[in-house]
C-alpha cells in the first residue's frame, strides 16, 4: 500500500459510453490518482463491486463514484483534504443533477441533498448518511467497515456503511466544494421505481439494528419542503415517492417474514 496515493473506486456493469465520461473526469482530476473500474459482470451488486474495488486498491486513501457520474475538476483534492489533514476518516460531497435535467432528476437530487444536509441533525434516519457516488474514507475504516454484501442491489447499503461508520464517531465530513455532476435525463416512472427499490433497501437497513428507525414527523414534512422547494412538479415527484418507498418497505417485510416463516415450517 501507498499513503502518497489516493485510489478511486468506480463500479459498473455493462454502461460502456457512461463510464468513459466518468474515466476522462478523473484524468482530469488536480492531484494524481489510482483510478480502479470494477466490471460486476456477474450482477454480485454494488457493495460488492466497492469492496473489491478496496481490496484493488494500493491506495491509504480511497474515493468512490459512479459509472454514470462526472466528478468536477478538484473533487479528489477537495473531498480527501480533511482525511488527509487528519481531521476526518471519511468524506462526502454533493451529487448535482447535470444540464437537462428533468423535473424526476430535480426530485431525486432535492431528496439527496436533503438527506446530507439532515445526516447530522436529532431526529434524522439516515445518521451519517454516505451518498456512494460522492465519497472518500481512510482504508482503515473501510476494512473495519465493509459494505455489507447481503444488499443485493444499490439501496440501503449507503445507509447501512454510513451508520455504522458514524456509530464510531466516523461519520463523513461534507465538503460542500468536492462536486459530482449524476447523468440526467430520469423519467417519472423510472424515479418512483428506483423510490420503490429504495423502499426495500430501507427495510433491510432497518432490520439490521434494533436502533434503526423511521424518521420523526418533522424530518419528513421537511423532506416534502425540500421537494417544492425545487418546484411544483419535483414536489409532487417527491411527494409520491414517500408513497413508493412505503409499498417496497411493505413489500421487502412480507418477504422476510415470509422466508422467517418457511424456514421456521421446515425445521
Amino acid at each position: 500500500m501507498r499513503s502518497d496515493l489516493i485510489s478511486v473506486v468506480v463500479p459498473t456493469r455493462g454502461r460502456p459510453e457512461a463510464l468513459a465520461g466518468c474515466v476522462a473526469a478523473l484524468e482530469a482530476q488536480t492531484v494524481p490518482i489510482e483510478a480502479v473500474v470494477v466490471e460486476d459482470g456477474e450482477g454480485r451488486g454494488p457493495a460488492w463491486a466497492r469492496n473489491e474495488g478496496v481490496r484493488r486498491a494500493r491506495g491509504e486513501v480511497v474515493c468512490f463514484t459512479d459509472d454514470d457520474c462526472v466528478p468536477a475538476v478538484g473533487w479528489v483534492e477537495a473531498l480527501t483534504a480533511p482525511i488527509l489533514g487528519g481531521e476526518a476518516e471519511a468524506a462526502t460531497g454533493p451529487v448535482r443533477i447535470g444540464v437537462g435535467a428533468t423535473a424526476a432528476d430535480r426530485a431525486w437530487e432535492a431528496i439527496v441533498h436533503y438527506l446530507q444536509v439532515r445526516a447530522t441533525a436529532p431526529g434524522t434516519a439516515s445518521p451519517g448518511l454516505a451518498i456512494t457516488a460522492n465519497l472518500a474514507a481512510r482504508r482503515s475504516l473501510l476494512e473495519r467497515h465493509p459494505f455489507d454484501e447481503s444488499f443485493p442491489t444499490a439501496a440501503g447499503e449507503d445507509r447501512d456503511w454510513g451508520e455504522r461508520a458514524a456509530r464510531e464517531g466516523a461519520a463523513p465530513r461534507f465538503m460542500p466544494a468536492a462536486v459530482v455532476e449524476h447523468q440526467s435525463g430520469m423519467s417519472a416512472i423510472g424515479f418512483l421505481r428506483q423510490q420503490y427499490r429504495y423502499g426495500r433497501g430501507a427495510a433491510r437497513y432497518r432490520a439490521g439494528a434494533s436502533n434503526r428507525r423511521p424518521g420523526s414527523p418533522s424530518f419528513y414534512t421537511g423532506l416534502l419542503r425540500a421537494g417544492f422547494t425545487s418546484g411544483l412538479a419535483p414536489g409532487l415527484l417527491v411527494t409520491a415517492a414517500q408513497a413508493a418507498t412505503a409499498a417496497g418497505a411493505l413489500a421487502e417485510t412480507a418477504k422476510t417474514r415470509a422466508v422467517y416463516g418457511f424456514l421456521r415450517s421446515r425445521r
